[in-house]
């Protein structure tokens, strides 16, 4: 028997149907050890050795993978190819305790029959030096998050958390803010003249010079000035030039560009990105074909692709659109410095699986997304498009005016991706001019314009800063961002993140009092120092003792000054406590500001702070306006932004839907008669189902159950439960850690 080892038990199903008898396939269900998570769990006096532990829950998958492992002749590690992975399979291989000659370690890039017959027959040895990285990276920001994080605990509240990239995309978020707060409007005008020829043939053309300077005008009154002189001059065209112009095709998705169109076309957030390409990597049931592998590895910052990916491509081109849609050079795209060459882009296993013919065996969203990583690699493999050019330019005195059109001429692959695009629809008048020909002003039109401020970043935007500052990595960008949303950092307001007042005082407190570590640069220089560590460039003990000697020193100086920076967190008001009669102070929880007794802990008096209203993207059933977050005397609800004009509420769902069978109803929010939160059915009282514990749309790792519980413990802290499996995952190392379970 051989047993081959991957970290999915969604895999094992596809992966049965390619292997012969002889193998027996079992999942790790992600990391099966890791760091305790009452403790740090470092010993850093000795070279930062980790105290590793058996995953809660993971006892019985560790047990049972020996027990297949001693009746195994071979052992092949098939976790995911990245450092994750690499760290997984080398965790295994010592947890099992096999003879180390029947050890290998198998990696492939998609899930197909050849991919993973070829990786089984080139299986190798585990990449130490990719461990060496993992496990550095997981030191470090176990380092920082339970280092730092008490320090939030003991200034602004319990629970908060602190983690090493999280934070610095928080403090990005924070800056766009403030830029955006201190934006001053400019006012310009723009001025636009219409102009025909003895003909009566017309053009319409923009200001663009005057006197050889950039022509915008900073007010009315200079418009007004302008266009009264410009009505005086004789009008001539000075320039025509006939020209093409290329738009090159786009290259392959990696995880960011996937991440970031996937938002602007599809509505996407990066999660649900993430989730929805992780089931199109493992597989899903294809007719007569059975469990098929859709898409290549979805974690991957290269744009590498595979000669016979390329080739394949080629023929369906020149098939299915005509050989003059094939570029006359094969397409290369470069990657920037750090990426894995190893790795593929993300692509379809298989050009001619088109969206067409397999839509009724996806779902929805599977499909959309599906079609859309077809689409782009299709569209990468595959020509230019070209588009004629033709810009006028129309001179009178010292104002020149201009006019710039374009039409395509070839579509190249714009045929599949990003659909067509017509020629500008003012192309057809325009008359065919010379230069030198008169022409008389009809018209000119102007209009105001103000500069606008940057604007707040969204699910795509934000990977995109990211990636270009070289904060975080692949796999790590949707955690990143779902931490801070979970943690209640920053809400969303029409897609864009906005930082709440909570995230507005943590991100204070880090870039005040750990300013070399909380900044891109640091952040980015450590991402290279990991790099390097991966390539065998680097010490993986000498980075962090690099790094933890001045952090250690930080430390010292900013828990002697906790009182005084709790201080700085309490605003003062003119509010008297109703039961004992001292003043009322503002406080921030996990669920942002309240009002507390500033005589606490003697009087623990609190109340929420009126007026706070938390915004969302949902609209009112019935007036379409924005829905808001609003407290009552029974809890939070949502309620019409338009009260008391609309008097629309209704309770807060958690987007899970109820678990009891045949039932079609989603999980909501409410409260009880004592004002306890609770959890139950929409559906009641035709649905009985209730929970204490709030349901978050997490896959358990050790299970795959859909949804897991948010529990709170004084020796765990918050943490996440899975009601199925009884496994459990620590919230806070979650975010610390950015990846410690996929």
């Amino acid at each position: 028997m051989k047993l081959l080892v991957v970290e999915s038990p969604t895999k094992t199903k596809t992966l049965k149907k390619f292997l012969d008898k002889e193998f027996e396939v079992a999942s790790t269900g992600g990391h099966i050890i890791d760091l305790p998570k009452s403790k740090l769990g470092i010993d850093i006096k000795n070279n930062f050795k980790p105290q590793y532990v058996t995953i809660e829950g993971k006892k019985k998958i560790v047990a049972e993978l020996k027990k297949l492992s001693g009746k195994a002749s071979k052992i092949y590690l098939a976790p995911d190819p990245d450092r994750e992975g690499e760290a997984i399979a080398y965790h295994v291989a010592n947890s099992i305790g096999a003879n180390k000659s029947k050890v290998l370690r198998v990696t492939f890039n998609e899930i197909t029959k050849k991919a993973v017959l070829e990786g089984i027959k080139n299986a190798g040895k585990i990449n130490i030096e990719k461990v060496n990285a993992q496990q550095a990276r997981r030191i470090l920001d176990r380092i920082v998050g339970y280092r730092i994080s008490p320090i939030l605990w003991k200034t602004v509240t319990m629970g908060l958390s602190a983690g090493r990239v999280q934070s610095v995309a928080l403090r990005l978020i924070c800056e766009r803010e403030d830029e955006i707060t201190n934006f001053v409007s400019r006012e310009f005008w723009r001025i636009d003249g219409e102009f025909k020829n003895s003909k009566g043939e017309k053009l319409t053309a923009r200001l663009i010079k005057i006197s050889g300077e950039k022509a915008e005008p900073e007010n009315e009154t200079q418009t007004i000035a302008i266009c009264d002189d410009i009505k005086k001059q004789s009008f001539a065209v000075s320039l025509v030039k006939k020209g093409s112009a290329k738009r090159q095709s786009p290259p392959p998705f990696i995880t960011s560009s996937l991440q970031q169109e996937a938002f602007t076309k599809l509505g996407f957030n990066n999660k649900k990105t993430m989730l929805i390409a992780q089931q199109l990597y493992e597989g899903v049931e294809v007719g007569e074909e059975g469990q098929v592998g859709l898409i290549t590895y979805m974690r991957t910052d290269s744009f590498h692709i595979a000669d016979e990916a390329k080739a394949d491509a080629a023929k369906y081109i020149a098939k299915n659109f005509g050989e003059n849609y094939l570029p006359q050079r094969v397409k290369k795209y470069k990657a920037k410095k750090a990426a894995q060459e190893a790795h593929e882009a993300i692509r379809p296993t298989s050009i001619n699986l088109e969206p067409g013919k397999i839509k009724s065996y996806l779902t929805k969203d599977q499909f959309k997304l599906y079609q859309l990583i077809w689409a782009r690699f299709l569209a990468s493999q595959m020509a230019d498009a070209e588009f004629k050019t033709n810009t006028v330019e129309i001179t009178g005195g010292k104002y020149v005016f201009r006019a710039f059109k374009q039409e395509l001429y070839f579509e190249g692959y714009l045929k599949v991706y990003n659909g067509t695009v017509s020629g500008d629809d003012d192309l057809e008048k325009v008359p065919v001019l010379k230069e030198g020909t008169k022409l008389t002003l009809v018209e000119l039109k102007k209009e105001q314009h103000f500069t606008q401020p940057p604007p707040r970043f969204n699910a795509g935007s934000l990977v995109k800063e990211l990636e270009e500052k070289g904060i975080g990595r692949p796999s790590t960008y949707a955690q990143i961002i779902s931490t801070l949303t979970d943690r209640k950092y920053v809400n969303q307001e029409q897609k864009r993140f906005k930082p709440t007042d909570l995230g507005k005082l943590v991100n204070k407190i880090l870039v005040e009092n750990f300013p070399d570590i909380f900044n891109t640069e640091f952040t980015a220089e450590m991402e290279e120092e990991l790099d390097k560590i991966e390539e065998g460039d680097a010490d993986w003990i000498e980075v962090l003792k690099d790094f933890y000697e001045p952090f250690a020193e930080d430390l010292k100086k900013v828990e002697a000054i906790t009182k005084d920076i709790k201080k700085q967190t309490v605003e003062q008001t003119d509010e008297i406590c109703d039961k004992c009669g001292r003043p009322m102070v503002i406080k921030y929880g996990r669920n942002g500001r309240f009002l507390a007794c500033s005589g606490y802990p003697e009087c623990k008096n609190t109340k929420p702070l009126n007026g706070e209203v938390e915004k969302t993207d949902k609209k009112c059933p019935n007036c379409g306006a924005p829905m808001e977050i609003r407290r009552g005397r029974f809890g939070r609800f949502l309620a019409c932004s338009r009260y008391p004009e609309c008097k629309t509420a209704e309770s807060i769902s958690t987007d899970v839907k109820c678990p009891e069978k045949n039932c079609d109803g989603e999980i909501l929010e409410r409260t009880s008669k004592r004002g306890r939160v609770f959890y139950s059915c929409s559906r009641y009282p035709k649905c009985k189902f209730v929970s204490w514990y709030r349901p978050v749309n997490v896959s358990c790792p050790a299970c795959g159950h859909y949804y897991m519980l948010e529990k709170s413990s004084r020796a765990k802290g918050q943490y996440l439960y899975c009601p199925s499996c009884k496994h459990s995952q620590s919230e806070k190392e979650s975010e610390v850690a950015e990846v410690t379970t996929r």
